[in-house]
C-alpha cells in the first residue's frame, strides 16, 4: 500500500482564514496581525486581556531518547491536540518554530507528519514570521556594539580576551564555529578571535521563550553578560547599552505566532531554544496564553525525557508557574528495537525479542517522570510494519511499570487514530491526581543540583568536575545566582554522555567540561562531553534536493 508524502498532504489541505481559528479563541480580529491568509500574530494586549481567567489543563508531550527509527514527538503532539477536539474538547497545542540550518541539513521539517501536521507546513519552516530573523538581529547588534564600545576607547575596560559574547546565524556552517575577525587594519578595530553558534542556541532565543512580556524581555536582555574585565567583572548588556534597542528588534517576535491543524484546530508555533545548550520548550508567553484561552493545551519539549522533559519540569515550570497535569510518552515499535540492538534496515521484520530487550529506555523514563509526581502515559506512535505481538509486548511492559500504553495511529488516520490516547489523558487530567514538583528547590547549591539530575535522571554514580569548575559555581553562588535551576547540555541519544550507549546504562560518570553562565535567561548551562552549537552540513545535505518544481511548488524541503 503506498501512502502520500507529507508535502502532498499538507497541499491538500482545507485551511481555514486564520481570523476563523482565532474565533475559535475568542480572539477579535482586531488582536490578530495577519501573515497572510493562514497565519497571524496575536496582540500583546489581547494577552494582557485574559490573565485574570482561569488555567487550562497542561499536557506535556516527552519521548523516549531518539533514534534513527523515529519517534514522532511532535506528530503525536499534533495527533493528541486534534483528538481531544474530535472527541469535544475544547484543545490547542504549542509546538516550537523550526531552525532553518537543520531544514537544509539533515532533520528536515518540524510541523508533524502524515495526517497530523500543522499548517502551512512550507512557510513554519522557512521564515514563518520573522522571528528567528529577528533574534539573529538582536543578537548581532549586542556582538556590533560590544566590538564598538572597544574601538571607540573601551571605556568599560573589557578584556578582549574575556568576551563570552559569540557570533549567530540561522545555518549550519561549521567553517564559522571559531574565527579571527577585525582583520584588515587598524580602522577595522582590533583583531580576536571568536566563533558563530546556530541562532537556537542564542541566548536571547532562551531569553525571549522565558519572558513574560516587553519590560521583563528588556530587563532580562540587560543581565546578559557579555565579557569580562581584566580583574574578572562582570560586563552587562546593560553596561553596553543595547538592551533597548535589541526589544524594539524583537517587539514582535514576543508576540505568539496562530495557525491550524490540518483539522483546522488552532495552534501557537512560537520560539524554538535548542534543546541541548538551552530548554528545549516552545515559549512560555505561547503556552501560558494557551493556557487562558483552552481547557486543555499540549505542548512539547526537545528530544528524550532526560534532556527536555526535565528542562520544562525543573526550568520552564519553575520560571513560568505552571505545572503538567499528565505527562505524554512516545514511543515506537522500531524505536525499541534499535535499543535492543537491531540494525535500522533490519526494523521491518518482526523481532519481540528485540522489543522486549530495548524496552529498559521506556522503563527508565517513565519511572524519572513520575519521580516529578505527574501520572505518565505511554502513547505507541504506530508505524504500519508494527505487528500485534510487537505492540502487545511493548504494552505488556509498560503495565509491568505501572502506566498503560496505549496505540495511536495518527499519522495514519489523524485524529480518528488518536481518539483512545484522548480520551484517556483527557480522563486523567480531569481527575487532577498530579502533585507536580521539581525534582531539586532553588536554595539547593549548584553542584547538589547537577549531582541530583545525574543520578536521579541520568542513573551516573558520580559527576566528575575539576577544581575549576567548582570553584567557577562557587563564585556565582557568591555573586547571587545560587538560585538559579541548571541546563544541563549533553547528547540527547544516551542517559550517559556517550552517544552510543542505549538502553537503561547505569554505573556511569557525568564529566563536566565546562560550565555557562546564562544570566539573562536565568539559569547556568552546565556542558557535559563534547556539545555542538554550530551544527555542520551533512556529506549530502537536504538542500541538494530542495527546489522550485515547474508550477512554483517547493520540493524536497521534508
Amino acid at each position: 500500500m503506498s501512502y502520500k508524502s507529507d508535502i502532498e498532504i499538507a497541499r491538500e489541505a482545507k485551511k481555514r482564514p486564520i481570523q476563523e481559528i482565532g474565533d475559535k479563541l475568542g480572539i477579535p480580529t482586531e488582536h490578530l496581525l495577519p501573515f497572510g491568509h493562514d497565519k497571524a500574530k496575536v496582540s500583546q494586549d489581547f494577552i494582557n486581556s485574559v490573565q485574570d481567567r482561569e488555567d487550562g489543563k497542561l499536557i506535556l508531550v516527552t519521548a523516549i531518547n531518539p533514534t534513527p527509527a523515529g519517534e514522532g514527538k511532535t506528530t503525536t503532539t499534533v495527533g493528541l491536540g486534534d483528538g481531544l477536539n474530535r472527541i469535544g474538547k475544547k484543545a490547542m497545542i504549542c509546538i516550537r518554530e523550526a531552525s532553518l540550518g537543520p531544514n537544509f541539513g539533515m532533520k528536515g521539517g518540524a510541523a508533524g507528519g502524515g495526517y497530523a501536521q500543522v499548517v502551512p507546513m512550507e512557510d513554519m519552516n522557512l521564515h514563518f514570521t520573522g522571528d528567528f530573523h529577528a533574534i539573529t538581529s538582536a543578537h548581532s547588534l549586542l556582538s556590533a556594539m560590544i566590538d564598538n564600545h572597544i574601538y571607540w576607547g573601551n571605556e568599560l575596560e573589557i578584556d578582549e580576551r574575556r568576551i563570552a559574547w559569540r557570533r549567530v546565524v540561522d545555518m549550519n556552517d561549521r567553517a564559522l564555529r571559531d574565527i579571527v575577525v577585525s582583520l584588515g587594519g587598524v580602522s577595522n578595530g582590533f583583531a580576536r578571535q571568536t566563533g558563530y553558534d546556530i541562532t537556537v542556541a542564542s541566548e536571547v532565543m532562551a531569553i525571549l521563550c522565558l519572558s513574560n512580556n516587553l519590560s521583563d524581555l528588556e530587563k532580562r536582555l540587560g543581565d546578559i553578560i557579555v565579557a569580562y574585565t581584566r580583574e574578572r567583572k562582570a560586563i552587562y548588556c546593560r553596561d553596553i547599552g543595547a538592551h533597548g534597542a535589541m526589544t524594539v528588534l524583537l517587539k514582535d517576535a514576543m508576540q505568539p505566532n496562530l495557525v491550524q491543524t490540518l483539522e483546522n484546530n488552532p495552534a501557537f508555533v512560537h520560539g524554538g531554544p535548542f534543546a541541548n545548550i538551552a530548554h528545549g520548550c516552545n515559549s512560555a508567553i505561547a503556552t501560558k496564553t494557551a493556557m487562558k484561552l483552552t481547557d486543555y493545551v499540549v505542548t512539547e519539549a526537545g528530544f528524550g525525557a532526560d534532556l527536555g522533559a526535565e528542562k520544562f519540569m525543573n526550568i520552564k515550570c519553575r520560571k513560568a508557574g505552571i505545572a503538567p497535569s499528565v505527562v505524554v510518552l512516545v514511543a515506537t515499535v522500531r524505536a525499541m528495537k534499535m535499543n535492543g540492538g537491531v540494525a535500522k534496515a533490519d526494523l521491518g521484520a518482526e523481532n519481540v525479542a528485540a522489543v522486549q530487550a530495548g524496552c529498559p529506555n521506556l522503563g527508565r523514563h517513565i519511572e524519572n517522570l513520575k519521580s516529578f509526581g505527574v501520572p505518565v502515559v505511554v502513547a505507541i506512535n504506530h508505524f504500519v510494519t508494527d505487528t500485534d505481538a510487537e505492540v502487545q509486548a511493548v504494552k505488556d511492559y509498560v503495565d509491568s511499570h505501572g502506566s498503560e500504553a496505549i496505540l495511536s495511529r495518527h499519522w495514519e488516520l489523524g485524529s480518528e487514530g488518536s481518539e483512545d490516547l484522548a480520551k484517556r489523558v483527557a480522563e486523567i487530567a480531569d481527575a487532577d491526581i498530579a502533585s507536580f514538583a521539581p525534582i531539586y528547590p532553588d536554595e539547593m547549591p549548584l553542584m547538589e543540583k547537577i549531582e541530583t539530575i545525574a543520578k536521579r535522571i541520568y542513573r551516573a554514580d558520580e559527576v566528575l568536575a575539576d577544581n575549576k569548575v567548582r570553584n567557577q559555581l562557587r563564585d556565582w553562588e557568591e555573586a547571587g545566582y545560587g538560585n538559579l535551576p541548571v541546563c544541563m547540555a549533553k547528547t540527547q541519544y544516551s542517559f550517559s554522555t556517550d552517544p552510543t550507549l542505549r538502553g537503561a546504562p547505569t554505573g556511569h560518570s557525568v564529566p563536566v567540561r565546562e560550565v555557562r553562565l546564562s544570566a539573562g535567561a536565568g539559569f547556568v548551562v552546565v556542558v557535559c562531553g563534547e556539545i555542538m552549537t554550530m551544527p555542520g552540513l551533512p556529506r549530502k545535505p537536504a538542500a541538494l534536493s530542495i527546489g522550485l518544481n515547474d508550477e512554483g511548488e517547493i520540493e524536497g524541503l521534508f
